[in-house]
């Protein structure tokens, strides 16, 4: 199903002392990478076995391929097979109630009969509003100065502090996976508001992304912020269930993405 996250294993058996290149995880045409998990690596006398999981997902509908990947070992390169993806919307249920469109109806207007009577009435309002405001002594009222709330914490105090308390009361409460990077992907966007003063909540986290290119990040900073911008979205709308794991590293990238985009931000202000 579209936005379904779907688990792609890799695997390799090498003899033991083999250089080996592993498989270049990029970028797919077509799909999304919501996380990329650490490759494992089990040792026997004669071999070596490599295993990593990847989940991705698609938001567009189609039959697609996971493309083939290149494994290099020594200086002889290996492909392994692509692999057909279908993505579609759920499917038709033919059994639910089938609802014709119907032509328009003739309605009969029942208020129509009182319409006299209404326009009279709001004349006769109309009339003593006028009266009432000719007669009625002119005031004249001091205004009121109204008093702006500011946070007194900085943009990346109030972000490190939400940062905190999102992290303790992951631990301390049964957070869904939803509601955490729900707030997760809140806090950072709402950070880098305070700090641009461009609008961020309501960008996608494609538009959010070319935003933060024109900061100049790290290229792997960069990557893993994408990465758990990714992720916040498969939590909240594909109902993806991150690890534990997974969630400590989204927290500690984006406390440190925010620490990082400070220093630069601030730099290109002076």
């Amino acid at each position: 199903m579209i936005g379904e996250p779907v688990e792609l294993k890799l695997e390799a058996h090498l003899p033991a002392g083999t250089d080996a290149s592993w498989f270049p995880l990029d970028s797919m045409a077509h799909f999304e990478f919501i996380s990329k998990g650490k490759i494992d690596t089990i040792a026997t006398a004669d071999t070596r076995i490599y295993r990593q999981t990847i989940i991705i997902t698609s938001f567009d509908s189609g039959r697609w391929a996971v493309p083939a990947l290149p494994f290099t070992i020594g200086n002889k390169e290996y492909l392994t097979d692509s692999l057909p993806v279908s993505v579609a919307y759920s499917n038709f249920d033919p059994k639910q109630d089938y609802h014709d469109i119907k032509d328009i109806m003739d309605v009969q207007n029942t208020a129509t009969r009182y319409i006299n009577w209404i326009v009279l009435g709001l004349a006769l309002l109309s009339l003593l509003a006028v009266v009432y405001f000719l007669r009625k002594k002119t005031t004249v009222s001091q205004p009121v100065a109204v008093k702006k709330s500011f946070s007194s914490l900085s943009a990346l105090q109030e972000a490190l502090q939400a940062i905190d308390q999102l992290q303790k009361r992951g631990d301390t409460e049964s957070l869904t996976a939803r509601i955490f990077h729900t707030e997760l992907n809140d806090i950072f966007r709402n950070y880098l508001y305070r700090k641009t003063l461009v609008a961020t909540m309501e960008k996608t986290s494609g538009e959010l992304m070319l935003q933060l290119k024109q900061f100049n990040l790290p290229a792997s900073d960069f990557t893993s912020v994408a990465q758990v911008l990714r992720l916040n979205d498969a939590a909240k709308f594909a109902k993806y269930q991150p690890t534990d794991t997974e969630q400590r590293e989204a927290i500690e990238t984006i406390k440190k993405s925010v620490e990082q985009l400070d220093t630069i931000i601030s730099t290109q202000k002076k």
